[in-house]
């Protein structure tokens, strides 16, 4: 496979954790350099890890898993978009809020955002990647790609955060709730 579909392939992919980041940026206002590395380099660790995954398992399971990809990711940003939702509108007081640098919440947001990326990786498997030299380019292009998208997503929220004020939750939560819409709209329609 061709370096520049390559590098299409995984700004195709990595658009799910950019829309992931920004929303973490949003309601992290004041987020550090290195704890924007700790996101990035999780939505890129599992954007990686997937396609080689995908790759490993081949044909045996590629039906099960493309009839269900879009209804995990759906359920999964669903299910972190309304608890971001209802935190939000909990009195100041109350509030447990929404943190993405929260191990649970930072491996629930990579495995959600990474599921095509298992797809994929199945469909290398139908393509020329025959042993595990091969399947590392498009593995680490993915992974690099996914985490310079993070950081620019984490970057805009965060500029987005500062202006916008502190009930940025809500819009993360709905931001997350449309990628999983999003996503399963792409696969049913």
């Amino acid at each position: 496979m061709e370096v520049v579909t390559l590098l299409l392939l995984a700004l195709g992919l990595s658009f799910d954790s950019f829309a992931v980041s920004v929303s973490s940026g949003l309601i992290l206002p004041g987020i550090r350099f290195y704890k924007a590395c700790i996101i990035a380099f999780s939505l890129a660790f599992f954007q990686a890890l997937m396609p080689m995954l995908g790759w490993l398992a081949g044909l045996t399971v590629r039906d099960d898993l493309a009839y269900l990809d879009h209804w995990i990711a759906f359920g999964l940003l669903a299910l972190l978009g309304m608890k971001m939702i209802y935190e939000s509108l909990k009195p100041e007081e109350q509030r447990n809020s929404f943190n993405p640098l929260k191990p649970v919440v930072l491996l629930t947001m990579s495995l959600a955002t990474s599921i095509d990326a298992l797809i994929v990786g199945v469909s290398f498997a139908f393509l020329q990647t025959p042993d595990t030299t091969t399947i590392l380019l498009p593995v680490i292009i993915i992974g690099s790609v996914t985490f310079i998208m993070s950081m620019l997503g984490i970057l805009f929220g965060k500029k987005a955060g500062a202006k916008l004020g502190k009930r940025m939750e809500m819009l993360g939560g709905l931001i997350l709730i449309g990628i999983g819409v999003k996503i399963l709209a792409e696969h049913l329609l």
